[in-house]
């Protein structure tokens, strides 16, 4: 009995910033891997992402599966350039009471449109 063996590529696409996400989308794989991380499934994804085929996120978690510690140091490295941006964006605009300051410019429109 003779069996073909289907190869299909893997949906992935680099971006310039080195981030790889999925083909023919702006999703990012680590949004996919981190949804599969915190318990949810293929189709509970798919759900999130309309723009996602079943298909697509399986590819995906198995390309995950198959290379843990290569995906987990890709995923920290997203992580820690993620916290570096964080850090410098509240280094240049520091969050301190941006609730009550928000709130305070509200109040202060609506006192001026109803004056």
């Amino acid at each position: 009995m003779n069996t073909a063996t289907i190869t299909q590529p893997i949906p992935l696409q680099k971006a310039g910033n080195g981030a790889w996400r999925i083909s023919g989308t702006r999703i990012p794989v680590d949004t996919i891997i981190k949804a599969y991380l915190n318990g949810e499934n293929a189709e509970e994804i798919a759900e999130s992402f309309d723009t996602v085929r079943l298909a697509d996120i399986y590819a995906i978690l198995s390309y995950y599966l198959e290379r843990p510690s290569e995906m987990t140091t890709y995923l920290q490295r997203r992580d820690d350039e993620a916290a570096q941006i964080r850090q410098r964006i509240e280094t240049q605009h520091p969050p301190n009471n941006i609730r009550q300051q928000l709130l305070a410019r509200r109040r202060t429109q609506l006192e001026r449109q109803y004056a």
